[in-house]
């Protein structure tokens, strides 16, 4: 998703990341950690079922879930002007019909009278839709056009068109939690560059401050209305004003690309005896590269493991599950509480690689670790199955269903649920904190402190100076 907290649209996300959430129709990728490659503008791929209300399995052609760190969107203004009142409501249920007559007399009033020019009733609905959605003043709902539809599902997924890079929102206060719109109190931070991309390559680094795109200060925008302008077709250009520390801002070109996103990692330290595995998205994809690495590193006789979710904005409800169960052998994962109160259990799966006890195991987090990242990482620690280092996560505690609408008029994604840990903790704007706090390393520096941390708490050797992985 990287943030302080940077809200990660759901990946380029990043944190924020980022979110985090995976391929969309309906969804539930915090995430996040939002970040700037742009996903492709091709159909997205088919997407497997799920979790949506309730536990219930939303099938693709609906609503989906993901619980990922995301970017707000620019609010709806609109005006008004008294007029002739009509008594007629359309397709409203008769129990509503008197709170609908304001909205069908703006409505008749905009198309029909509206002497300005011509007047696209198509525009006028999606506009009352968006206007309606961002009333909420939640910065994880948000209407979205056909087009953005299509790429941010394509995004989650982690193969899309851009520059290939984590973006998040951060506030300037130090404080944590979603930020909107982009401007002194609101940066618009380079969470990670990945590895390969057109933006690694460019020069871009992860702490790098956007100020402007081809030109044009992003103060106003929201980070979505941002990103939008740094996605673009493989081939085409877009330079970025940028602030790295006190120097002079630099003007980076990137020619943008297709982006494949790596989403899990692994290595072996100390001499073999600890495994390593970094994941850094939350697909389905990713659940099953991380399933098999944690039974490879098994199978190889390590009794001692790292998960490192750091910079993780999250991503499908679906894959957070697998990726505990790895480690929780049964009982809840996490809680979901539904708009009336109600709270169904998500339970472990059967057959995790490493849920054995003699299996020890830590995990890093940080300020980007938010959303399904922050649901496995409560669930190894209310279980004890690990102990958390590092830095306090974002603290997203609420799950997105995504809902295509007919007639290729885009779609929305709507918080549905909050999400709590196994012992029913929310950690909505509070974030996981860590029973090994540490605090990263300058940027500059090429070691890292939480990372030699974990391995002296498991046993073994320090990593010593080496880049981070990405």
């Amino acid at each position: 998703m990287s943030r302080d907290a940077p809200q990660t649209p759901e990946i380029e996300p990043g944190p924020t990341p980022v979110p985090g959430a995976p391929a969309m129709p309906p969804a539930t990728a915090p995430d996040p950690a939002p970040d700037l490659a742009a996903p492709a503008a091709a159909a997205p791929e088919p997407v497997p079922s799920v979790p949506g209300r309730g536990g219930r399995i939303a099938p693709v052609n609906r609503a989906f879930a993901v619980v990922a760190v995301l970017a707000g969107v620019a609010l709806f203004l609109s005006g008004f002007s008294l007029g002739r009142h009509e008594a007629t409501t359309p397709g409203t249920p008769a129990s509503e019909e008197q709170a609908f007559v304001a909205f069908w007399d703006t409505y008749r009033a905009v198309t029909q009278e509206y002497a300005g020019g011509s007047v696209d009733r198509k525009t006028v609905i999606e506009g009352a839709i968006r206007g309606m959605i961002e009333s909420l003043g939640d910065p994880f709902s948000s209407y979205m056009s056909s087009e953005e539809y299509r790429k941010s599902l394509q995004g989650i997924s982690g193969r899309f068109e851009g520059i290939g890079a984590q973006i998040g929102a951060q506030r300037t206060d130090g404080g944590s939690g979603a930020c909107s719109p982009l401007g002194p109190t609101c940066r618009m931070v380079v969470v990670l560059p990945i590895d390969g991309s057109p933006a690694a390559r460019a020069g871009l680094k992860t702490g790098d401050v956007v100020v402007s795109i081809d030109g044009t200060p992003v103060d106003g925008l929201t980070l979505d209305d941002a990103i939008a302008r740094v996605r673009g077709p493989r081939g085409t250009t877009v330079t970025l004003g940028v602030l790295r520390g006190t120097a002079a801002p630099l003007e980076i070109a990137i020619v943008r690309d297709v982006i494949v996103q790596k989403e899990v990692e692994t290595r072996s330290l100390a001499g073999g005896t600890v495994g390593y595995i970094k994941v850094t998205g939350f697909s389905d994809g990713a659940a099953d590269d991380m399933a098999r690495a944690v039974a490879s590193d098994v199978q190889a006789g390590q009794r001692k493991l790292i998960l490192d979710l750091r910079g993780n904005p999250g991503g499908f409800v679906s894959a957070a599950r697998r990726m505990a169960s790895q480690f929780i052998a049964s009982g809840p994962i996490f809680w979901q509480e539904d708009a009336h109160g109600n709270q169904v259990a998500t339970s472990a799966q059967a057959g995790g690689a490493a849920t054995d006890p003699a299996v020890r195991l830590v995990v890093l987090i940080d300020k980007g670790t938010a959303s399904a990242a922050e649901i496995v990482a409560g669930a190894l620690q209310d279980t004890g199955r690990a102990k958390l280092v590092g830095e306090t996560s974002y603290g997203k505690g609420t799950i997105q269903e995504w809902q295509p609408l007919p007639d290729d008029s885009g779609g929305f994604r709507l918080t549905i649920a909050r999400w709590l840990t196994p012992n029913k903790r929310w950690i909505h704007k509070v974030g996981l904190t860590p029973d090994i706090p540490v605090a990263p390393a300058p940027t500059a520096t090429s070691t890292d402190p939480v990372l030699d941390r974990a391995l002296e708490e498991l046993g073994a050797a320090s990593a010593g100076r080496y880049s981070r992985a990405a």
